[in-house]
């Protein structure tokens, strides 16, 4: 434990941030240790080039990681200040943590952090009870802010949601260098210690009526006999389009998940309706031309007869956080 050290609290930070999902398990971040603080840039090594042109998941995937690390510290009993986007002409270093004194560890900083270590995304089916109109309340509530939001999906929005995701699978199979950059991450045993595990990825194409992403192979995780038919589908809306408002998206992606996972809620992201422009455009119709989409959720009851998913592997910490000096 950091105990009064701030140098070291950050970089137990910077260590349990490596927990945060991110797009394709890429962890496409970099952290750099200082005595006064500790900074996050975007590592574009681990950028999908061909499926994320302009960093957009790269970006929230880094606000989702920022958030584990300000979580950590607060369960350190750190008072945490972030300044967004803080150098001017240097897009790659999209955040700064600086430490503005000691507060007391609650009950639920701790409970936050060890979900953390519990977190995970479960692309099983889901079984057919709805989650609980309550439940859902508290997660809409934890993601709304004055810049984001949780839009739940009805039938008409849900039946152009599935429309969307089949034809962002199509677009994403017929273009040659997004098949080609996902089966550099996606299966196999991973020793990289990035990217999607076969043991993730479902045997068999999962009975549901919002088809997930087409990984291009079967995996062997089991699926079960469920679908999706009582499955809570929701858009991670907000009102900007800009780096910042990318970070922020993460943020609030990050403080959803551990809530739904305190909550006993498996949470899927799908990604691939809102990395194509034109099915990112028919997320934005749904939220009549007013909003941002930055990501669909889709939130659900487990199946609790079958094991969850493996958890996907981690980057060490030498490849991710380095120190000043």
């Amino acid at each position: 434990m950091s105990g009064t050290n701030p140098a070291a609290a950050l970089a137990e930070a910077a260590a349990a941030a490596a927990r945060a999902p991110s797009v394709h398990n890429t962890q496409p971040w970099r952290w750099r240790v200082s005595p006064d603080g500790l900074d996050l840039y975007a590592e574009r090594s681990r950028q999908l080039t061909a499926t994320d042109p302009d960093g957009r998941m790269l970006t929230i995937s880094c606000g989702a990681a920022l958030h584990h690390a300000r979580i950590a510290l607060a369960a350190e009993g750190w008072v945490a200040s972030v300044d967004l986007l803080p150098t001017k002409g240097d897009p790659d270093h999209l955040a700064r943590i600086t430490l503005a004194g000691r507060t007391d560890v609650t009950p639920a900083a701790m409970r936050l952090v060890q979900t953390i270590a519990v977190r995970y995304t479960d692309r099983r089916p889901t079984v057919d009870v709805p989650i609980p109109a309550d439940a859902f309340e508290a997660l809409r509530r934890e993601a709304g802010t004055e810049h984001m939001g949780l839009h739940p999906l009805r039938t008409s929005g849900l039946a152009e949601l599935a429309a969307a995701a089949a034809a962002a699978n199509r677009i994403g199979v017929a273009d040659l260098d997004q098949r080609a950059e996902l089966a550099y991450w996606i299966g196999g045993e991973r020793p990289s210690g990035a990217g999607v595990p076969d043991a993730a990825i479902p045997a068999q194409p999962p009975q549901t009526g919002v088809p997930e992403r087409d990984f291009g192979h079967p995996g062997t995780l089991a699926v079960g006999t469920g679908h999706d038919a009582k499955a809570t589908y929701a858009i991670l809306f907000g009102r900007g389009d800009q780096p910042a408002d990318w970070i922020r998206a993460g943020e609030t992606l990050s403080a959803v998940w551990l809530l739904a996972t305190e909550l006993g809620i498996a949470v899927l992201p799908l990604s691939s309706v809102v990395e194509i422009p034109a099915t990112r455009e028919r997320l934005h119709h749904i939220l009549s031309n007013l909003y941002i989409p930055y990501l669909v959720l889709r939130l659900g009851k487990a199946d609790p007869d079958h094991a969850g998913a493996a958890r996907t592997p981690r980057l060490g910490p030498e490849q991710t956080i380095e120190r000043a000096g």
